[in-house]
């Protein structure tokens, strides 16, 4: 088998050696899409993360049987075309759970309490400027109490629920597929579960009942003092409007680790006028240390079991 990661930069400089010793391997820091059919054309099995695979790239990789996606999300693979032309798709289940979940629930303090900006308080010498112990110069929240609207209770939601609850909220979700499961939670219709929350957070897939799902209407819905936090898919929420949100003050603030865009380049969320009032980090909620080497093992899991069935 020759196995070839297209994009090896996402393991953060994790050791690979579970993989490498399945066959022949080849790994790339980076891969352009130009470069994607050149670096494959021999390989059994592709390993990518964010590099994408569509159609016509298999059309050009007669030997290619699988896909192993280093991710949960499969959107940089056409599904469809692969099941067409016998080339089965692997992704990596459940490795990010607790990591994502941690991630939120982090956003959420940091916000609630404005971190950030008592920090920053402290570091620009203002603290040591002043005469006095204490300073209050914005709002500190605390989540107990809260109610925690989740927007897709899948793995990683009632991780979130489960931390949430911990914490003493009031949890409640929203289902974007329609589909009701018996939950310990109450369901929501979207539009209720905006108005009651005071913290949501965002654990869907996107898709085509998902994209853009999130907009000026949806967000006019929420608590002045609510925030929204999306770790799930960059398309989700309409940055524009939520950045006319922020800036209108009619919520109080948003975490995002995803963006319409990555990297982000020209976005209206650096127009943000209030700093404070946003909290981003480069999609990498993901990325804890424990993450990433489940990560791998499920990525050499996958590939070891298509190579046992292959026999």
């Amino acid at each position: 088998m020759k196995i070839v990661f297209l994009d090896e930069y996402s393991m953060a400089g994790a050791c690979l050696d579970s993989i490498m010793q399945l066959g022949e391997y080849q790994g790339y820091d980076r891969t352009k899409a130009e470069d994607v059919v050149e670096r494959s054309k021999d390989a059994d099995v592709i390993i990518s993360n964010k590099v994408y695979i569509s159609a016509k790239t298999m059309d050009q990789l007669p030997k290619l049987k699988l896909i192993a996606v280093a991710a949960t999300g499969m959107n940089n693979v056409d599904l469809d075309a692969a099941k067409a032309r016998g080339i089965e798709v692997k992704n990596a289940k459940g490795y990010s759970t607790s990591s994502v979940a941690e991630h939120t629930l982090g956003m959420a303090l940091a916000l609630r309490r404005d971190l950030v900006y008592y920090d920053k308080y402290i570091k620009d010498g203002q603290y040591a400027a002043s005469a006095d112990i204490f300073h209050f110069g914005r709002s500190i929240r605390d989540i107990k109490g809260c109610t925690w609207g989740i927007i897709g209770l899948g793995v990683i939601g009632h991780e979130v629920a489960r931390l949430a609850e911990a914490f003493g909220c009031n949890v409640v979700y929203s289902s974007t597929s329609g589909i009701e499961r018996k939950e310990k939670y109450k369901c929501l219709a979207l539009n209720e579960l905006l108005s009651q929350s005071d913290i949501v957070s965002i654990h869907c897939p996107l898709n085509q009942k998902t994209n853009g799902l999130i907009g000026y209407k949806e967000m006019l819905l929420m608590k002045k003092e609510s925030i929204i936090i999306n770790v799930a898919r960059g398309g989700i929420v309409i940055e524009e409007d939520l950045c006319r949100i922020l800036n209108e003050k009619r919520i109080a603030a948003a975490a995002l680790d995803v963006f319409s865009e990555e990297p982000l380049h020209n976005s209206p969320i650096y127009n943000i006028e209030d700093k404070y009032s946003t909290i981003l980090s480069p999609h990498n909620a993901w990325a804890s240390e424990k993450s990433m080497n489940r990560l791998i093992l499920t990525i050499s899991n996958n590939i070891s079991e298509f190579i046992a069935q292959s026999k």
